[in-house]
């Protein structure tokens, strides 16, 4: 009995080590997944790509640092990242260079109209944008007639806007956004893009909304004040580059 009590101490020690080894092992190679997932991401392969972004994950727990050009391109990194599998928390110590404008200042305003084009696939991202007192002018080329009412609807609904006055010309051979329809987007770069889409909107930027994706369907949870809201979450939603579907499972108030 006492040969069998001493053999099972041994094998738990044993087992013991083995986990003290293992475990380490396992958390750097998830952490290294993890940094690398980030990095191959559409969204900093496409938005991000020009910014000096140094991406460190211990245990789950990562930490950004570096400089960004833009305001935005903070939260889209800490958007992607919060995405990713077994990252359990994010500490954003992100820079932007340079001077940021003032908010509500038309250089704002415009830089934020010019973001909310940016994350949809039925507007151009090429459209041009001029802000002066809270009045926005568009030009650039529309690819059709409803792309343009589009962009003018989207622009209308950014907050700070007061009115919107569409100059661009339609055109069947321009207008096109410079991206690959058949690229494939990760799951974690959709959400990021969603949350900012609805964000960025102000008819559901106080909609306080979760946002899940797989293999590219969008699921929306939350609540909504009304069904109008909820429709256009859902609109929006659809609109964003890379999502397949959208699925609204959110309430109304």
């Amino acid at each position: 009995m006492k040969t069998k009590a001493l053999y099972a101490v041994a094998l738990l020690v044993a087992a013991v080590a083995l986990i003290a080894i293992i475990a380490p092992v396992h958390a750097s190679t998830l952490d290294d997944r993890i940094e690398s997932s980030a990095k191959t991401s559409y969204v900093f392969k496409t938005y991000l790509k020009n910014d000096d972004i140094k991406i460190q994950s211990r245990d789950g727990a990562v930490t950004l640092t570096g400089i960004v050009s833009e305001e935005y391109h903070k939260s889209l990194a800490q958007e992607t990242v919060a995405g990713l599998p077994a990252v359990k928390s994010v500490d954003n110590k992100l820079e932007v260079k340079g001077e940021r404008p003032a908010e509500n200042s038309d250089a704002w305003l415009s830089a934020k109209v010019k973001t909310t084009l940016l994350f949809h696939q039925n507007v151009s991202a090429m459209t041009e944008v001029n802000a002066k007192d809270g009045i926005v002018t568009l030009q650039g080329d529309a690819i059709s007639q409803a792309q343009k009412e589009l962009t003018t609807e989207y622009v209308k609904d950014v907050e700070g806007v007061k009115d919107v006055r569409n100059e661009m010309t339609v055109s069947k051979t321009s207008g096109k956004t410079p991206r690959t329809t058949g690229e494939k987007i990760d799951d974690a770069s959709i959400t990021a893009l969603v949350k900012m889409t609805l964000l960025y909107h102000r008819s559901t930027s106080a909609i306080n909304t979760k946002v899940e994706t797989k293999r590219g369907e969008v699921t929306l949870y939350g609540k909504a004040r009304t069904a109008a809201e909820m429709n256009l979450a859902t609109k929006l939603a659809n609109d964003v580059y890379g999502v397949k579907g959208v699925k609204n499972r959110m309430t109304i108030e």
